[in-house]
């Protein structure tokens, strides 16, 4: 696990931070320089040179692979005394993000990796360490010293600090502790309540128990403020100091933005885990929905992360989570099981055959269970009777045969 805190360096230690990240930089540019030479040299055919340019590298040269790199940095140390600067640890490791970047550029075929501006690498890695470094006072790094940390939850005990990676986000300095612990944890099982999440726009969660949370629309309520300083920032001379000081004020502004979105996310995932014991939500891509003309809003409520973050709460917390197909949540009868069209303008759902009316996101909630309980049922069990959860363990008996009956005391009340 990731524990990330706060920490407080004096202006010796930032500079040094920021001259490290600088000089890890030029050695992942230099690692990436080398790479795309020895690929451009290989694009031309075998009987002509490049038109543009020509690169005069030996065909029996191997590719300049991350063994290959990580030899090489002694040798670079003494053309280049600056490198010495940095803990050697810390500079095989920026070869080595280097390297799984390509890594995943060659697996998935596009996404060739880029070279860092000044400004870009904000983080370092230290992998490795011979004693505990986090104090409750202070957390040591090598050739740096002790740093002011604000331990606001201690480390559970068992645990063991393999790996620290220092964040830089604005103006302000994090440390993101890496901790492990040698026990085997099972994948969580399904059984208890089970709690469909149907998310959206106009309602930015409603389970299948009728919760329904509304969207807090973070970036938009401080967008006529970033307005505003982005303004100013554009008027200001780049380089200059009023410069610099504009731009950490626009940064800062970022950064609320999003501390407060992943904690509200967090505090509604810790939510629906005490709801129900089953966390079901739809399988969808919404990186395609934010490049629609609703793609603003889509960002500002941050859904996928949203999905990642319940996912890894329901791990932590032995809940089970899964994903259901998300095409007819919403045009789905879940009283019935027959389709019930209705436009995006029409908000309440009203079935014309078995006469079951809710709110519209509740019901696609509802389908969300009805799928997801589907999906975790054993083999043999069909029809409709069976899709309810009646049958796992820890499972009381429920209204209907598709409608499961909510913990009562124990969900909350829905908003009006």
């Amino acid at each position: 696990m990731n524990y990330r805190y706060r920490i407080y360096p004096d202006t010796t230690q930032q500079q040094r931070l920021i001259e490290w990240m600088e000089i890890c930089r030029s050695a992942y540019n230099y690692g990436l320089r080398e790479i795309k030479d020895w690929c451009d040299s290989r694009k031309c055919l075998i009987d002509r040179c490049s038109i543009e340019k020509e690169y005069i590298i030996p065909t029996d040269a191997f590719f300049p692979g991350e063994v290959q790199q990580l030899n090489n940095l002694p040798k670079a140390k003494k053309q280049f005394p600056r490198l010495s600067e940095v803990p050697s640890q810390v500079l095989q490791q920026t070869i080595k993000q280097l390297h799984r970047s390509w890594e995943y550029f060659q697996s998935r075929g596009f996404g060739f990796p880029r070279f860092k501006k000044f400004g870009q690498f904000k983080s370092l890695l230290f992998p490795q360490f011979k004693e505990n470094p986090v104090t409750d006072l202070h957390i040591k790094l090598p050739k740096i010293g002790a740093i002011p940390i604000n331990l606001h939850r201690p480390i559970p005990n068992g645990f063991v600090v393999k790996q620290v990676r220092i964040l830089r986000k604005s103006d302000r300095w994090y440390a993101s502790v890496n901790i492990q612990c040698n026990v085997n944890i099972p994948d969580p099982m399904p059984k208890g309540h089970p709690v469909g999440v149907d998310i959206g726009l106009e309602k930015f969660l409603a389970t299948s128990d009728g919760v329904l949370v509304k969207p807090p629309k973070f970036f938009r309520s401080l967008q006529s403020k970033l307005k505003l300083l982005q303004r100013r920032l554009s008027r200001k001379q780049r380089k200059s100091k009023n410069y610099e000081k504009q731009r950490i004020k626009v940064a800062r502004l970022h950064h609320q933005i999003d501390n407060t979105r992943k904690d509200f996310h967090f505090k509604q995932a810790h939510a629906l885990c005490d709801t129900g014991d089953m966390v079901f939500m739809e399988d969808l891509d919404y990186r395609i929905s934010a490049k629609g003309m609703l793609g603003k809003h889509m960002l500002d409520a941050g859904f996928g992360q949203f999905r990642t973050i319940v996912k890894y709460v329901c791990w932590k917390r032995g809940k089970f989570f899964g994903e259901v197909d998300a095409r007819g949540t919403s045009q789905e009868c879940p009283e019935c099981g027959n389709e019930v069209k209705k436009d995006l303008s029409v908000r309440v759902h009203n079935c014309s055959y078995c006469g079951y009316t809710t709110d519209r996101d509740v019901a696609a909630g509802q389908n969300i269970r009805n799928r997801g309980i589907k999906l975790i049922s054993t083999v043999g069990q069909t029809g409709m009777e069976t899709a309810c959860a009646d049958d796992l363990p820890g499972i009381g008996k429920t209204q209907s045969r598709q409608v499961s009956k909510s913990r009562l005391g124990k969900t909350r009340k829905p908003k009006k």
